[in-house]
């Protein structure tokens, strides 16, 4: 994963995450929550339970429309079966979107979960107290 934060640019990786190809991806003015709970979910357990889907729309295509669309056309595999063992991730990507994310998800396998957001606001999640908030990204 490191590679990825070699350049200072957005990057869409291929084959099995090592060939980084430069994307144009601009979300200045946006908020990121990066809520990272107390579970940890082993990357070979997500990938041994994962049923990878055919997208209906490439990952180019899709971040190249606006941020409001990507709720129904940018997938992450991994969900599926790792909120089913992990109820708490679908709950913290739920919240996320009832506060007014613009797009929420899983990162990669878990178990962290991001939202993007037009204004600063702070999740109101029902554990949120026992989570530690260090702020804005």
């Amino acid at each position: 994963d490191c590679t990825f934060f070699i350049q200072d640019q957005p990057m869409i990786g291929g084959g099995r995450g090592e060939v980084l190809e430069p994307i144009s991806l601009n979300l200045k003015g946006r908020y990121l929550v990066l809520i990272k709970p107390d579970i940890h979910v082993s990357t070979r357990e997500a990938y041994q339970f994962v049923t990878p889907q055919s997208p209906v729309h490439s990952l180019r295509s899709i971040i190249a429309q606006p941020i409001d669309v990507w709720k129904e056309r940018l997938k992450n595999d991994f969900e599926a079966s790792v909120f089913q063992k992990y109820p708490m991730l679908h709950t913290i990507k739920d919240g996320l979107y009832a506060d007014g994310a613009l797009y929420a998800s899983m990162s990669g396998s878990g178990s962290s979960v991001f939202g993007i957001f037009e204004k600063v606001v702070k999740p109101e999640l029902p554990f949120m107290d026992d989570l530690i908030w260090s702020g804005w990204l």
